[in-house]
């Protein structure tokens, strides 16, 4: 398994923290990469995943049963497309008690698709204790944490120890306040289309956002990496 088979669900449950920009980031690698993506933006108010990538994102509602059930089985459908969920706070405890109710996972594993959560660690008791919540219900989902370099120091490292085969610690590095504003305004597309449709943007900011888009791009191989290495030697061990 690898990213592109895979569905990556970004989530804390604290708000403001990156998540819709790291949502979008990752839908962005994935095209980078050649690869089918689909987007689901569970979140509710202004900037969200959908308004930045309107023809990639599904809008899902967990507050009925059929959009629960639309929701998780476009997430396990064994379609070879690398699916993305921006998980808003507001809907953080909803979708988890129906991922575990529903054996999302190991659905997913059966399935050939690996399941992963990224999640955005902050200090807080309440973060910490979410995550490792999320580590007991679901042992065999790839539990990464990510450090958001805009928020300072991670001090609280140890913390949110990694879970799951190939799992390690992703950095979100800062990008330049002078950059944000672009960036931060709908639709901007993490994108070749979206940078080459961003004419409004200097010359000098837009290769220094390329050479930020680079270091992300190459914490998320690495990853992708990992987990490809840690599932082949699970394979052999199976053998």
């Amino acid at each position: 398994m690898s990213f592109r088979n895979s569905v990556t669900i970004v989530a804390s449950p604290r708000p403001r923290v990156g998540k819709t920009l790291l949502a979008r980031l990752l839908t962005g690698f994935h095209g980078a990469e050649s690869r089918a993506v689909r987007a689901f933006d569970v979140n509710v108010g202004k900037n969200t995943l959908a308004q930045f990538a309107p023809a990639q994102t599904v809008q899902s509602d967990l507050a009925s049963t059929a959009g629960q059930m639309a929701l998780f089985d476009r997430l396990v459908a064994a379609d070879d497309v690398a699916k993305v969920v921006d998980l808003g706070q507001a809907s953080f405890e909803a979708f988890f008690a129906l991922a575990a109710q529903l054996d999302f996972a190991g659905e997913a594993h059966r399935r050939g698709i690996a399941p992963a959560i990224l999640f955005i660690g902050t200090p807080d008791a309440t973060s910490v204790e979410a995550y490792r919540q999320l580590r007991a219900s679901f042992p065999s989902a790839i539990l990464t944490p990510v450090h958001n370099e805009l928020l300072g120091a991670m001090p609280h490292q140890a913390k949110y120890p990694a879970s799951g085969s190939g799992s390690a610690i992703v950095r979100l590095p800062v990008l330049a306040a002078a950059l944000r504003k672009y960036v931060e305004t709908p639709p901007f597309a993490f994108s070749d289309d979206g940078l080459d449709a961003a004419t409004h943007i200097p010359s000098e900011a837009r290769d220094e956002l390329q050479r930020w888009l680079r270091r992300v791009y190459l914490e998320f191989r690495d990853l992708d990496l990992r987990i490809l290495m840690a599932d082949l030697q699970s394979s052999l061990r199976g053998s």
